[in-house]
Parts: C-alpha cells; sequence; structure tokens
C-alpha cells in the first residue's frame, strides 16, 4: 500500500476501527450528488452574495448566509484569492501522504478545502485540523517551501477559517500518520458511541449504541 490518502488519515483520526474497515474494503467512495451540489458553492461566492438564493443548498437562512458571507470578504485578506483560485482540485503527493486540495492559493502559498458539513463554534473539527495540514504539508513538499496555513470552507454555512499549522495540529497529524502505519488488525473501539451512531460500520463493527429515549 502506498502512502495514506488526506480523507484516510482524517478517518483514522476520526476513528481507527473505521478506517481499518475502509481500507479493508479499499472501494472507491462515490461523492453524492447533495455532497457535490454544497461543495460546488464554494467556487461561487459572487454570485452567491448578490444572487437569488432561493434554489441553493444552503444550511442557513438566506440573511445569515448573506451576512457571514460578507464579514468574511470584509475580515479576510485572502478573500480574492479564494474566490479565483491559481487551481482547483489539484492532486498533490508528499513525502507522507497524498491526496486532493480543493483550491490552490499562492503568494502566500496555501491549501484550502472545502467541508459539506457544518463547523464546530471555533476552528475546525480534528479530523478536518489533520487533513488540512496533511493537504500543507504534501504541498509543501511538492513546492520545496514552506506551507504555514490553510483554508476551511464550509460552503453552504458561509463560513471560511483561517486554519494556522500550529504545534498542536501537526503533533495530531503525526499521531494519525502513526495510527495508520501501525494498524494491521481490527483496532480497539473507540469510547466515544457518538462517532458510532452514524457510522456505515456500525451492525459489522458490533457496536451496540442506545438511544437517548432507551437510557431514559
Amino acid at each position: 500500500m502506498g502512502v495514506p490518502t488526506f480523507r484516510e488519515l482524517a478517518t483514522a483520526a476520526y476513528c481507527p476501527r473505521k478506517y481499518y474497515y475502509r481500507r479493508r474494503d479499499s472501494s472507491d467512495v462515490e461523492v453524492p450528488p447533495a455532497v457535490e451540489a454544497k461543495r460546488d458553492l464554494a467556487f461561487a461566492y459572487p454570485r452567491l452574495l448578490d444572487g437569488d438564493l432561493t434554489a441553493e443548498p444552503i444550511a442557513v437562512t438566506p440573511t445569515r448566509f448573506r451576512s457571514r458571507l460578507s464579514r468574511e470578504k470584509a475580515g479576510l485578506d485572502a478573500w480574492e484569492r479564494l474566490v479565483e483560485p491559481t487551481d482547483r482540485n489539484a492532486f498533490l503527493e508528499g513525502r507522507d501522504c497524498r491526496g486532493i486540495a480543493h483550491k490552490l492559493l499562492e503568494e502566500p502559498l496555501a491549501p484550502s478545502l472545502v467541508f459539506t458539513g457544518a463547523p464546530p463554534e471555533n476552528g475546525v473539527w480534528e479530523p478536518q485540523s489533520v487533513r488540512l495540514v496533511a493537504a500543507a504539508l504534501a504541498l509543501a513538499y511538492e513546492r520545496g517551501q514552506q506551507v504555514p496555513v490553510a483554508f476551511a470552507e464550509y460552503p453552504a454555512h458561509g463560513i471560511i477559517r483561517r486554519v494556522p499549522l500550529s504545534a498542536h495540529r501537526r503533533a495530531t497529524y503525526r499521531s494519525a500518520l502513526r495510527t495508520v502505519e501501525s494498524i494491521d488488525g481490527p483496532p480497539p473501539r473507540v469510547t466515544n458511541r457518538n462517532k458510532c451512531e452514524p457510522c456505515e460500520y456500525r451492525e459489522e463493527c458490533g457496536v451496540r449504541t442506545r438511544s437517548l429515549r432507551s437510557l431514559l
């Protein structure tokens, strides 16, 4: 097996056991049309700021969406580069990982990844952080220069986050990389059962989850 993909590292950070099952199945993942539609929003910000949002797959009200996106336009130095990136869906191959960066920005160099779910209140989710660090390090390896930041876009919510590659984020990435390299059988089940409820391998994994109703 070659170097892991950005997605595989993010999955390992989320749940090593889920990564094991996905690697075992080794099937190509088809992106659902609904996900593609939300991802396409990240390439249409100027139109979304001024156009009709009635038919757009946004996750908040049009008023809130425009307010958030307008705030990003006013506050982000990288706004113009995010609207017109140097490259789209660029394949990157680094020393330890490979994958797709949805946008490449220049001067300064940075990758941007588009996430179709909801962002946390602050920052990004840990598996997304791992994926962003992976993309930035792969880009740095290809270009032979440092890439200190990455961007996380949540276009359905009108939110963009600038993500510095802090020492903590790099350590979490290295931990996910070690997890991937060490797995040769089913890892222990995670203790956070909230991760199990939406997992496609829940039944096969054998994890029992109980609803709040059953606990009451």
